[in-house]
């Protein structure tokens, strides 16, 4: 941090990242909506500067939907539309690329006057230029992704879109990290049981971040829609089909079958449930004996997060179970980012604070 660096300037940057924060945040969501729509492959073009511009009149939109027709998902599922449905669908994946070009500019020109007007040191400048990076990564994921249900088959890759999915989770998990990191500037020395408790909620969060994964793969191959019962998986608690495909698949079963990764997905959130309940759980007790030395606002961060694991739990069931609607799948996805930032915030909050809270 730029030792000269005023606290309105720092606030600045701290606005200008969360900023970014909410608008990735926004783009998942929509993103998420995008998808459950089936609106994702009605852009068939990637044009970065004059893609920005919709259709302004009846030729635009006509050659537009002229250019759908010839993709995969019109000929073999949307045969049936006319031009009004294509234009419900184009105009999701359109907001979806636009707020992507909006996040691309707020990150790009309040940088550009962070770094001519001195307010930014060399480490906190080569953060910015990693985000820059991701950013970067995160739109050529989008539309490599998006090219995938272009060829043959009207659906894109379940690898890719998790990939897209994650980079974004990722994204947003940097920003996240390096905006508290203004806020919260002195590091906590912790002791040995506090390693521990750290670790063990490091331990958490990758864990959570494989379950966001399989979320992706579970929508991905729209897998949410079979099995659209819970406990049980139909009549067992694991369906036969997952067998089958065990013993014909291999391993490759849990991430390239339908029933593999409902699988996954069903009994790794219980792993993430529990194991986000045990993190609060046990530290609310250790603080209250002493063995960890724990804040509030360290408190605060860890019934945040057990908040928010409960909270996605009760989502993922009821989105099984009726059997993945739309407004449904937007508050799962929206929750997983919940959660997710969550337990990025305890772990910021675990390590970095003012000396004043120990």
């Amino acid at each position: 941090m730029p030792n000269k660096l005023s606290i309105s300037d720092r606030s600045s940057i701290i606005l200008w990242l969360f900023s970014g924060c909410f608008l990735i945040f926004v783009m998942v969501v929509v993103g998420g909506i995008t998808r459950l729509t089936g609106s994702g492959l009605s852009i068939t073009k990637w044009e970065v500067v004059t893609g920005t511009i919709p259709p302004m009149n009846e030729a635009d939109w006509q050659h537009e939907f002229e250019l759908y027709q010839q993709s995969p998902q019109f000929k073999k599922i949307n045969s049936h539309f006319g031009l009004e449905e294509f234009k419900d669908i184009y105009w999701w994946e359109y907001i979806h690329r636009l707020l992507g070009r909006l996040i691309g500019l707020v990150f790009v020109i309040p940088f550009l006057y962070f770094l001519f007007t001195k307010k930014l040191d060399k480490p906190l400048m080569l953060k910015c230029l990693f985000l820059f990076a991701l950013g970067g990564l995160q739109g050529f994921l989008g539309w490599y992704m998006v090219k995938s249900g272009l060829v043959d088959m009207p659906n894109v890759s379940h690898f890719r879109l998790a990939l897209h999915l994650t980079t974004a989770f990722i994204t947003f998990g940097f920003t996240f990290w390096y905006a508290f990191g203004l806020i919260h500037t002195e590091k906590i020395q912790l002791n040995a049981s506090e390693k521990k408790f750290y670790n063990l909620t490091i331990g958490v969060f990758i864990i959570t971040l494989i379950q966001i994964v399989f979320g992706a793969f579970v929508a991905g191959m729209k897998a949410g829609y079979v099995y659209n019962t819970w406990p049980l998986m139909g009549e067992k608690l694991i369906a036969d089909s997952f067998f089958h495909a065990l013993n014909t698949m291999g391993w490759h079963a849990l991430i390239d079958h339908i029933s593999g990764v409902q699988v996954v997905h069903r009994y790794l959130a219980y792993v993430v449930f529990f194991a986000v309940l045990f993190v609060w759980w046990y530290g609310k007790k250790s603080a209250a004996s002493g063995a960890l030395r724990l804040s509030k606002g360290q408190l605060d961060a860890l019934g945040l997060t057990a908040f928010f694991v409960v909270l996605q739990f009760l989502l993922g069931i009821f989105t099984l179970l009726y059997s993945v609607p739309v407004v449904l799948g937007v508050l799962h996805q929206a929750g997983a980012f919940f959660l997710f930032a969550g337990i990025i915030y305890l772990l910021h909050r675990l390590k970095w604070g003012p000396v004043v809270e120990r």
